[in-house]
């Protein structure tokens, strides 16, 4: 009984079931069969035999080489889907969907990097936000124990990812209640973010956000709409330079020569999950902007510039339209109108991306 393959979800032993793609992976059923397809099986499977099965075999030294580069690269694409796709899940607020990725993502680094790897602190983060998020307190604690231990073993470790530890830990203590702990640590994300990234960098924004959700529930108002408002700021500014360097790439490809065969890059420098964590923070502050009892039309007309903008660089044009629309109208009951021009220039790029749809 020993030889029989583990689940690939839970570990189990009695691992029956196994994928008709790939043929590498085993289930001990049908749900966690279906549950690791959603959450990742399905961009991976035809990835995994390339980088799991046996190697050939090279009869020269240039050859092994050029076979060791090319498993690399493999070993390292697989990894970043399986992270892309858990961290997309946690910010669209899927965290049972996001674990199978993540432990995906954690286990082909670990193969890859060694199980005590600097590089793998971000993975270990992503499983306990997910934990925590899907209500598993023990396993977040056992994730966030092992991220601990690699900081602390890394004396080089950059402010950066002690900033996320920090964010980790604060999350934690909100799930686990103890509010003061989780402000302790997350003035420490924003202490640390800063130190890396710089006072006005979105990096900053997630710290501030959970301050602000803590404040808000202690009826803390002042404290809270303070965090919310700078949260709102510091992601519209980022968008705004977001678009222009879109709007840019636009200009240089209309202008480029028909010929020029050079590969297209990112056009905004935004990623999905960026705009995912964007779009989840923005939607948050913008329903209490406007449940709340005291209007703050500039930071909701603001925030609603702010997220048509993210779904206009995501390709969504109906939602952005109508996100658009609405801040327009409501940047025309401002004393000051100055946002009215910035938004209407965004509606004619929203119609003209309606234009070359197909």
């Amino acid at each position: 009984m020993a030889g029989l393959p583990r689940c690939e979800l839970c570990g189990a032993r009695a691992a029956p079931l196994r994928c008709p793609g790939c043929r590498l992976t085993y289930y001990c059923d049908v749900s966690h069969q279906k549950t690791d397809w959603v959450s990742i099986h399905s961009q991976i499977c035809h990835l995994l035999s390339p980088v799991l099965r046996p190697q050939a075999c090279f009869h020269s030294e240039k050859d092994r080489k050029q076979g060791k580069e090319e498993l690399l690269r493999k070993q390292e694409s697989l990894v970043a889907v399986a992270l892309s796709r858990a961290q997309c899940f946690v910010w669209a607020g899927q965290p049972l969907d996001a674990i199978p990725a993540a432990l995906q993502a954690l286990r082909s680094s670990s193969r890859l990097l060694g199980p005590a790897s600097l590089r793998l602190l971000p993975i270990y983060l992503l499983l306990a936000e997910a934990y925590t998020g899907a209500g598993r307190p023990r396993q977040a604690a056992k994730y966030l124990s092992q991220a601990q231990w690699i900081v602390l073993q890394s004396p080089d470790c950059s402010a950066a990812l002690q900033s996320k530890l920090h964010q980790g830990l604060g999350l934690f203590c909100i799930a686990e209640g103890n509010l003061d702990q989780a402000l302790y640590h997350l003035a420490n994300d924003v202490y640390l973010a800063t130190a890396e990234f710089g006072l006005n960098s979105i990096e900053v924004s997630g710290g501030y956000f959970h301050m602000a959700n803590i404040f808000y529930h202690q009826n803390k108002m002042d404290a809270a709409n303070s965090l919310y408002t700078e949260v709102s700021s510091l992601w519209h500014a980022w968008l705004l330079s977001s678009l222009h360097r879109h709007q840019r790439a636009l200009q240089a490809r209309a202008e480029a020569s028909p010929f020029n065969e050079e590969e297209e890059g990112s056009e905004d420098g935004t990623t999905e999950a960026q705009r995912e964590r964007g779009a989840r923070m923005l939607s948050a502050v913008l329903e209490l902007r406007e449940q709340g009892p005291l209007q703050h039309l500039g930071e909701t007309a603001q925030i609603l510039h702010s997220l048509a903008i993210i779904h206009y660089l995501g390709l969504d044009s109906a939602k952005a339209q109508e996100l658009g629309m609405k801040a327009f109208d409501l940047a025309k009951q401002l004393p000051q109108q100055d946002s009215l021009e910035t938004i209407g220039h965004l509606l004619e790029l929203i119609n003209a991306q309606f234009s070359h749809s197909p």
